[in-house]
């Protein structure tokens, strides 16, 4: 049983879990193949923020078994660790690992294999009682150009609507030396960019001594071959005036920041339990604006929060038209079961939770088209990551997607200087020069 296969749902964090998975497995001789090939072991790192990811997992564990019903199927990750008992009760399932002792996933398919356990084989612990952070180090991205990086597992935010805490645990940092020989190896390898991800990494260090954030970025800063860090998600509330001071010196750092505002208004921030108010998050996009020309600042928004009013929703949508995000993900609210949310009276029906999306995206389209624009004929550095249809395909340092033709082989994983051009069939395109 040497051929296996990963599917990864969700979030950065889930890819960098896969990544060193699929390192794991190739140190050990498996032949790396692609999900819908004919595999002995499928692997599917499972998302569960809404029913759609549960939905989705579901789905890819029936494709698993159609590929090869005589194959050994692993669920892992937030949605084996919810709902444990109902992945379990799969019929293709085999095994069911959560959230923690991923490292050890070889032993689990030997000795179930050597029938040592029975069908379904759950190895699924307790998270809030987890407080080490696996390390699960890697050497080689099999998949990517850049390369995600997890600095820290768990969070205690406890968003009134988010399932996340109790699927991850509690805050559990990496040590700094480790982050810092994980990127030394990769960049070693090659990798120029370098995405630094977690559940929360805002709260990065805090259970650790006299390290945070900063401190972790500013040493990767210094490792030779680093040209990009890139910061995944981060709450207003970290962009403090230190922060600002510190972060204007690092050139290595992307001008793009994902800040996840949810609500531009007061009211439902508070019900949500996020802890800042929109005029605290607009003056951390200030700092941004004030350190960088043109920072790409993108956000997440979820409408129709149990409650929400015609009034709340205006407030989020004239917040939204005034910071003019240069993209944004926008989410119908999702109940899920075990928050507080779910439970809320005044639940809004789901057309009006539709309607305001439609309002929301029409905006998006409009900010994400003028933030493009300004950039026209402007020269940029881009990191070619893929090539499909006869395009290179790449990002640039503040997170446009580039397509480019060149007559010039390019090599994926190098960044080239290329002219950007008229953006056209919501595609922006470059020249290389």
């Amino acid at each position: 049983m040497n051929r296996v296969a990963f599917a990864t749902l969700g979030c950065k964090t889930n890819q960098y879990e896969t990544d060193a998975l699929m390192d794991l497995f190739y140190k050990n001789r498996f032949d790396i193949v692609s999900f819908d090939d004919h595999a002995d072991i499928y692997i599917i790192n499972t998302c569960t923020v809404t029913h759609v990811g549960d939905k989705k997992s579901r789905q890819m564990i029936r494709r698993a078994k159609k590929n090869n019903p005589e194959s050994i199927v692993v669920v892992m990750g937030c949605y084996a660790q919810i709902s444990t008992e109902e992945v379990g009760k799969i019929e293709e399932v085999d095994i069911v690992v959560g959230t923690d002792a991923r490292g050890k996933i070889l032993d689990y398919i030997h000795d179930y294999i050597e029938g040592k356990h029975e069908k379904p084989y759950v190895i699924v612990d307790d998270i809030m009682n987890i407080s080490i952070f696996e390390n699960m180090s890697l050497d080689s991205v099999a998949t990517h150009t850049r390369a995600f990086v997890k600095i820290q597992e768990g969070c205690n935010q406890y968003c009134s609507y988010c399932i996340i805490p109790y699927a991850r645990g509690r805050v559990r940092s990496r040590s700094p030396e480790n982050v810092v020989d994980e990127i030394v190896r990769l960049a070693e390898k090659g990798y120029k960019e370098f995405v630094l991800t977690g559940i929360h990494i805002g709260s990065y260090g805090i259970d650790l001594e006299n390290i945070a954030l900063m401190d972790l970025v500013e040493a990767i800063h210094e490792v030779d071959g680093v040209e990009r860090i890139r910061l995944g998600s981060i709450e207003p509330r970290l962009i403090t005036d230190a922060f600002a001071d510190r972060i204007k010196n690092l050139p290595k750092i992307c001008d793009h920041f994902h800040l996840s505002l949810q609500s531009g208004s007061d009211s439902i921030l508070k019900r949500m339990n996020r802890k800042y108010t929109a005029e605290q998050f607009e003056m951390a996009v200030g700092k941004l604006r004030a350190i960088y020309p043109s920072p790409s600042i993108t956000t997440d928004i979820i409408v129709g929060f149990p409650g929400e009013t015609d009034e709340e929703f205006t407030e989020t949508y004239e917040f939204v038209k005034k910071i003019h995000f240069s993209e944004m993900h926008i989410f119908p609210f999702s109940k899920r079961e075990g928050t507080p949310a779910a439970i809320m009276p005044n639940q809004v029906p789901a057309q009006i939770k539709k309607k305001r999306a439609d309002m929301l995206s029409g905006l998006e389209i409009i900010c994400r088209t003028d933030y493009i624009n300004q950039f026209e004929n402007e020269v940029s550095e881009v990191l070619v990551e893929e090539m499909k249809d006869g395009l290179y395909i790449g990002h640039t340092k503040n997170y446009l997607k580039v397509h480019l033709k060149s007559d010039k082989v390019l090599k994926l994983g190098e960044i080239y200087p290329i002219r950007l051009k008229k953006i056209a069939l919501n595609q922006l395109f470059g020249e290389f020069i």
